[in-house]
């Protein structure tokens, strides 16, 4: 038996009683875990809710490097939400960075400081007030790939003021191609790919159209740059909520 933290991506039903969660665990990267009579009538109250999408848990778990799905002992929260869920706002922004999370994370390879950095993403999220969430999807995504990997080339500068999606950076002409991004969003994503704190996040000004334009272009360039990137459902929900 080990203890690991974990933050729930998917859980679907399993059986009359379990379900089958998709967990990023601290210890082990992403692990699919059968939790038994969760869903029972006999279970503790609240059990299965525990489980949705974006929780933060304390687990004790049975780990064997040979199986795909692995076996949670004990689980209780990590971390007590005090608004993410109640709040229409927050809960869709974590919906949407769990769906980056689900699309982009490897299975079965531990990312350490990914975790610690999406595990005190969630938390502030929670803790931040609703007016200044605002950011928090896009810097989300563009911290998640700089950690896995995936990052712009260069950055906008008089000499590189072009956004080239095809070449994945900043390139000194035109691209070739749509689409094709202004001066302000250009200086805009170097702004916040440089943002290393969430008290200059919340100041960052932009408006909902620019904020919607950078994040469709980010997961653009993911898809292109990637091999796991598809669509993101949740991205329509947010751009209704986020205007």
């Amino acid at each position: 038996m080990e203890n690991t933290q974990g933050i729930v991506l998917r859980s679907v039903k399993y059986g009359e009683s379990s379900l089958v969660s998709t967990i990023f665990t601290s210890l082990y990267g992403v692990q699919t875990y059968m939790v038994k009579g969760v869903r029972s009538s006999k279970a503790a109250r609240n059990r299965a809710g525990l489980l949705q999408p974006g929780t933060l848990l304390d687990m004790v778990i049975y780990h064997q490097q040979s199986k795909n799905m692995q076996h949670i002992r004990e689980f209780q929260p990590a971390y007590i939400y005090t608004t993410v869920l109640e709040d229409i706002i927050k809960n869709s922004v974590a919906l949407f960075s769990v769906e980056v999370l689900l699309r982009l994370l490897p299975e079965a390879a531990p990312q350490p400081e990914l975790f610690d950095f999406t595990y005190q993403y969630f938390v502030t999220l929670d803790k931040t007030s609703r007016s200044h969430v605002g950011n928090f999807p896009l810097y989300f995504i563009i911290n998640c790939s700089r950690e896995l990997g995936y990052e712009l080339k260069g950055n906008y500068s008089p000499d590189t003021p072009h956004l080239n999606l095809q070449e994945g950076g900043y390139t000194a002409g035109l691209p070739s191609l749509p689409p094709y991004m202004d001066d302000a969003d250009c200086r805009m994503l170097t702004t916040l790919i440089a943002t290393g704190n969430y008290d200059t996040l919340e100041h960052t000004e932009m408006t909902s159209t620019m904020r919607m334009r950078l994040t469709e272009w980010y997961i653009a360039f993911l898809q292109r740059h990637t091999q796991h990137m598809s669509n993101i459902r949740s991205l329509q929900v947010l751009q209704t909520i986020l205007h």
